[in-house]
């Protein structure tokens, strides 16, 4: 008896799959857990316009990344050859994440993707998102349904194909439906829409907002009625991406409005950390309202010359004192000290320094304590503690970026310690711009710009970028500032605790004092 190979058998034996992912409607922090597994196990990543292009960050090591965007007019690629390049990949064996703004299945052409897959015989897996019809109205503090108000909502496209009139939709039933109505896309032909729903009998004082660029510190809400809102729109160029909501819920903004109230909100901030480090800060700042982000212009590498590091690993048990100047070498140190040792009392007796909080705490993630830390977070008050104590002959590792300041092992070495300062990693100039900071400072500039060290300071400076007007400069502490100085960047304000929370504090009433 012959055996036939079924359809479903035939899709299972493929190791190819393609994972139709939901972006959300802009904030990063919108993906979904799915979403980002996802993300971090594909070997090609497809995106669109509206897929926040940060989320690229969770990418593996070697993963490709195609952008494959969609604007009114302009196509980096066409959806027939999308849909062939995502057939392609899968068929080669491949996880591929097509990463769509929103949700996939929500006017994002998810559908039709998918049906090329499932017609193709290949494995995919659709992972829903939030969609701007849903979240991005409550950014703008508008409930899309509200016991008080209506207990239905209707989602339609506005997408019209210019000097062609509207097919397939129904204006009729969407102007007389009870409820909340949203539109997606179509704020270029608001004024044919807001006609139509007009002429199809939905009173022309109907409250209407719009909401660009929702859930992000660009978010932009314009509220009118039926009848004032195109003319509004077109007057302030309120142009796409745009969701637009029909109803009585847009008067609950009014009280609802918690997103642009922020005390950053408009404030458009670059980040000059490394790509793996930017997060933090950013989230940081996006929870005061701040539009941030990312403006890698450093990446960490291992040294240059690995022999001291190695050595050091092989002599750890020696070392009374350790003492660490920056989370970099903490996480240097210890990746270097697992891989060499299973044992973490390999580690000896020696006592941890750490300069700052946030140094401190990238040692606990260790479960390794700290003895000191100094009250400022310089090398100065280090060395002053230490003048209190009795550190002579006493052994110390300086685990630092190669090419640190001498200034404290010159001084450790002054109070009698023997100072081995060990390069564990070296900043080098970030090449790429995957998350496209480079191209937007260049771009749209920026009110304020963050240095967490000297080093991305230098490399800022290298980038050559054009500075716009006003814009201010933001230094985490004293030894950044001075090197900026150096370079001829002006310093606007200084952290007073040299840290990422001192650095967001600092900024924070940089603004508020302004007010």
């Amino acid at each position: 008896m012959s055996k036939k190979t079924s359809k479903h058998s035939a899709v299972t034996s493929s190791n190819g799959i393609c994972h139709l992912v939901g972006a959300g409607p802009g904030d990063p922090g919108l993906l979904t857990l799915r979403g980002l597994e996802c993300l971090q196990q594909a070997d090609v990543i497809i995106y669109d316009y509206l897929a926040n292009p940060e989320l690229l960050r969770h990418a593996k090591p070697g993963a490709e990344c195609i952008y494959a965007g969609k604007k009114a007019g302009r196509h980096a690629m066409l959806q027939e050859e999308t849909n062939a390049l995502l057939l392609k990949l899968t068929k080669e064996g491949k996880r591929v994440v097509r990463l769509k703004g929103g949700d996939p299945f929500v006017f994002g052409r998810g559908g039709e993707e998918a049906a090329e897959l499932a017609a193709a015989g290949l494995r995919f897996e659709i992972v829903p998102g939030i969609s701007s019809a849903i979240g991005g109205i409550a950014y703008a503090g508008i409930p899309v349904t509200h016991r008080n108000s209506n207990a239905m909502l209707t989602i339609f496209t506005g997408h019209v194909m210019p000097g062609k009139k509207p097919e397939g939709i129904d204006y009729k039933a969407i102007a007389t439906a009870p409820g909340t109505k949203v539109m997606v896309m179509g704020v270029e032909s608001l004024g044919v829409t807001t006609a139509e729903l007009s002429s199809a009998g939905m009173p022309g004082s109907t409250p209407v907002a719009l909401v660009r660029w929702a859930t992000t510190g660009r978010q932009e809400t314009l509220t009118g009625t039926l009848e004032t809102i195109a003319g509004l729109a077109e007057r302030k160029q309120f142009k796409a991406p745009a969701v637009a909501v029909f109803g009585e819920v847009v008067n609950l903004r009014e009280t609802l409005n918690w997103f642009e109230t922020r005390p950053l909100f408009g404030k458009r901030i670059a980040v000059t950390r490394t790509s793996r480090q930017a997060g933090g800060l950013l989230t940081a700042l996006r929870e005061l309202g701040a539009d941030a982000f990312e403006l890698p212009t450093i990446r960490i590498e291992p040294p240059a010359d690995k022999t001291p590091f190695i050595e050091a690993m092989l002599d750890v048990r020696t070392y009374d004192w350790i003492v660490f100047t920056s989370p970099n070498g903490v996480e240097a140190f210890f990746n270097a000290f697992y891989a060499a040792h299973e044992d973490a009392r390999d580690l000896g007796g020696a006592r941890i320094a750490a300069i700052g909080n946030s140094t401190a705490a990238k040692v606990k993630e260790y479960r390794f304590a700290v003895d000191l830390v100094p009250e400022e977070f310089v090398a100065e008050s280090l060395l002053k503690s230490f003048k209190e104590l009795n550190v002579e002959h006493l052994k110390m590792l300086l685990p630092r970026a190669a090419g640190a300041r001498e200034m404290l092992a010159i001084e450790l070495e002054k109070l009698g310690a023997i100072v081995d300062d060990v390069p564990v990693y070296q900043t080098v100039a970030e090449t790429e711009d995957v998350a496209g900071g480079i191209r937007r400072f260049r771009e749209e500039g920026a009110d304020m710009i963050t240095f967490s060290s000297g080093s991305t300071a230098t490399h800022f400076k290298a980038l050559d970028l054009p500075l716009p007007g006003g814009l201010k400069t933001a230094s985490i502490g004293p030894v950044t500032s001075g090197e900026m100085r150096k370079l001829g960047l002006p310093v606007d304000l200084e952290a007073k605790e040299h840290d990422i929370p001192g650095l967001v504090e600092a900024i924070r009433a940089f603004y508020q004092s302004k007010k």
